[in-house]
């Protein structure tokens, strides 16, 4: 069913390219437009419903789960169910970096032999739903999550763009999702300083 969310996320993105670069033109086909805004419209709605339905399945299997994980500040039901989906429950899971990994938001950079090449990028070989969500949530936690919103602060104060700083968030909440899950205990702002979180 997530192969199935993603084939219809990336043709609902097409669709949309599409529908933008048409509304661009000078002249366009009235019929054209009209088509591709019904396809959009029905592709929201499948992939709406395929979500629903997922998300009900998940939240029986990983009950427990599925509320540690919406104790962090930032992640909603449906970051979490998708973070459920991806990690497999989280029981094959033996550190953060193998979540980091499969939600394709590890750093890659370009090298070769001692030279590199290019700026460090996302290696984007996880599911492009996870990073959305993620992204989403990311500017919810740079609010709300008290160790999401210092590490921002710190990154913004020294130069980085949003951007980046944001993805950095998705990568703390990231962290924070393994080890509450991992734990058994859900979030804390002051987890830091509670035993229960030295592994």
């Amino acid at each position: 069913m997530e192969q199935v969310s993603e084939q219809l996320l990336k043709q609902k993105t097409r669709v949309s390219n599409s529908l933008e670069a048409l509304e661009k033109q000078p002249v366009m086909s009235k019929l054209a437009l009209k088509q591709l805004r019904n396809t959009l419209k029905s592709l929201a709605k499948q992939l709406h419903e395929i979500e629903a339905e997922l998300l009900g399945v998940l939240a029986q299997r990983y009950t427990h789960e599925m509320t540690l994980l919406c104790s962090i500040p930032g992640i909603g039901r449906k970051t979490a169910g998708q973070l459920l989906l991806v990690a497999g429950g989280f029981a094959r899971l033996d550190n953060y970096r193998q979540l980091i990994a499969l939600a394709g938001l590890s750093p890659r950079e370009h090298s070769s032999g001692s030279s590199i090449r290019g700026k460090v990028r996302l290696t984007k070989m996880g599911g492009a739903l996870i990073r959305g969500k993620l992204f989403r949530c990311s500017f919810a936690a740079k609010k709300k999550n008290a160790a999401c919103q210092a590490l921002y602060n710190r990154l913004v104060a020294k130069g980085k763009n949003g951007k980046v700083a944001l993805i950095a968030v998705c990568n703390k909440l990231l962290k924070q999702a393994f080890a509450i899950v991992k734990s058994g205990v859900p979030y804390q702002a002051d987890f830091a300083k509670n035993p229960a979180w030295i592994s």
